[in-house]
């Protein structure tokens, strides 16, 4: 299995809220969430821990699936051109 492969786990919560922690090998490494309080458009907000040297991550998009692509390049490293 790829070292970085990423899956969501449903965070509980007492209101039905679109909450995730992001794990990598069952480790959590971040978040993923549906933001009341968020730009219009921009509802999804992500944001990852430190890893390798690197400092942690976040930002915020218009979808859960735009989120979590975002969250994915930049646990890669592939964000050269992103925020965090």
């Amino acid at each position: 299995m790829d070292k970085d492969y990423l899956t969501l786990k449903r965070v509980p919560t007492e209101a039905n809220v679109e909450d995730y922690d992001v794990l990598c090998g069952g480790e959590v490494v971040g978040r993923i969430f549906l933001s009341q309080a968020a730009t219009e458009g921009r509802k999804w907000m992500w944001a990852s821990h430190g890893r390798e040297g690197r400092a942690p991550a976040y930002g915020d998009e218009a979808t859960g699936e735009a989120a979590m692509a975002a969250f994915a390049k930049s646990w890669r490293g592939d964000d050269r051109n992103g925020r965090g």
